[in-house]
C-alpha cells in the first residue's frame, strides 16, 4: 500500500471569469521511502497539487472532487482538527520562498519552539530548543545562530532552516516545493545533496515539485510530468529519461543541456501554455505539438499505460 495515494483528484479556483481547474482529474501514488519528482511549467498546477496534499490550497481554490490518502487518512473528509495534526508531525513542507515563510520579527528559535509546542504541547521549551539546535547543527548551521532573525541569514541558509522546521516533528512524507528558487548553482546543489542525505538517513518519503528536471534526474525515483493541471507523463525516472514519450516530455528534456549527448541540439516550445480559463478543445498541449493530428484537436486523451509508463496522448492510443 503506498504512503501517499491521490485518485481522481479535481482542484478549482473560483474567478470572474470562469472556474479554473489548476488540477484536473490528477491520479497519482508514492511508496515509502521513494522519491516522487512533479515537473512541468509554471503555473501547471504543480504547486496546488502538493497545497491540496495538506489541504492548503489557498481561496478562491476549493477541492472539488476526488481522494487524497495519507497513511490510511482520508485528506479530503478528515476533520480540521485531524488535517492541523496532519500538517507538521505526519507531513512536512518547504514552501518556496523562506523569506516570505519566516516570520521576519520573531527569532529562528521562536519558530521552531512554536511548531514543536504546537503539536507536542508537552514539550518543555528547554527540550524544544535542545531539539532545534541540534537540528540546525545537522544541517551545518552553528548552534549559537538559533537566537538570529531570519534577515541576519543568506538565502541557502534561510532555505535550510524551513528543511529544520519541515523535519521538526519527523514526519513521514516531505514536501519540497522549489526548495532551490532564486539560489545560486552552488548553493541549489548543496541544498540538493542535503535533501539526498536527509531522505536516506530519517527514511523519508519526498515528493520534489521543481520546473527544474536536471534536479529530478539526480535524486527522484519516479516523475509525474504535469501540463496546464493534468498528467502528462508518469513513470520511472530511467525510463522516463532514456524512452520519453510524451512530445510535451520530450520537448522539456530537449530545451536541457544534456553532457552525455555528443551534439546536442538545444530547442524550446513554442507559444505558450493555455489559459485554464478558456481552455482548447481536444489535447490541450496541441495548439504546441509537433505531432498533432485531427483526433488531438477535438478529443482530450486519457492516461494510459504504455509499456512500463502512463501517458497521455493519442500517439500511443490505438482504440
Amino acid at each position: 500500500m503506498p504512503l501517499l495515494d491521490i485518485q481522481s483528484l479535481v482542484v478549482e479556483y473560483r474567478t470572474p471569469k470562469a472556474n479554473v481547474k489548476a488540477v484536473d482529474r490528477v491520479s497519482l501514488s508514492v511508496e515509502k521511502g521513494h522519491t516522487l519528482g512533479l515537473v512541468g511549467e509554471s503555473g501547471c498546477g504543480k504547486s496546488t497539487l502538493g497545497l491540496s496534499i495538506v489541504r492548503l490550497v489557498p481561496p478562491p481554490g476549493r477541492i472539488v472532487s476526488g481522494q487524497i490518502t495519507l497513511d490510511g487518512i482520508n485528506v479530503v473528509r478528515c476533520s480540521n482538527e485531524k488535517i492541523r495534526r496532519v500538517r507538521g508531525k505526519r507531513v512536512g513542507y518547504i514552501f518556496q520562498d523562506p523569506m516570505t515563510s519566516l516570520n521576519p520579527v520573531k527569532k529562528i528559535r521562536d519558530h521552531f519552539v512554536e511548531m514543536i509546542n504546537t503539536h507536542e504541547p508537552g514539550v518543555s521549551r528547554e527540550d524544544a530548543l535542545k531539539r532545534a539546535s541540534d537540528m540546525l547543527q545537522n544541517l551545518g548551521i552553528l548552534p549559537e545562530r538559533i537566537d538570529d532573525f531570519p534577515h541576519q541569514f543568506s538565502g541557502g541558509m534561510r532555505q535550510r532552516v524551513m528543511i529544520g522546521l519541515a523535519l521538526a516533528l519527523n514526519p513521514d512524507l516531505l514536501i519540497a516545493d522549489e526548495p532551490t528558487t532564486s539560489l545560486d548553482v552552488i548553493v541549489e546543489a548543496q541544498i540538493i545533496e542535503l535533501l539526498k542525505h536527509l531522505k536516506e538517513a530519517l527514511d523519508l518519503t519526498l515528493v520534489l515539485i521543481t520546473h527544474n528536471i536536471g534536479i529530478v534526474a539526480e535524486t527522484a525515483d519516479r516523475v509525474a510530468v504535469m501540463y496546464a493541471g493534468r498528467i502528462a507523463e508518469l513513470g520511472e525516472i530511467g525510463d522516463l529519461f532514456e524512452k520519453p514519450m510524451h512530445p510535451y516530455t520530450k520537448a522539456l528534456l530537449n530545451s536541457v543541456p544534456n553532457i552525455t549527448k555528443k551534439d546536442q541540439i538545444l530547442s524550446w516550445i513554442p507559444g505558450a501554455p493555455p489559459d485554464l480559463a478558456d481552455v482548447p478543445p481536444g489535447c490541450l498541449y496541441h495548439p504546441r505539438c509537433p505531432f498533432v493530428f485531427d483526433r488531438c484537436k477535438n478529443e482530450g486523451p486519457q492516461l494510459l499505460k504504455h509499456d512500463n509508463s502512463m501517458v497521455a496522448c493519442h500517439l500511443y492510443d490505438k482504440r
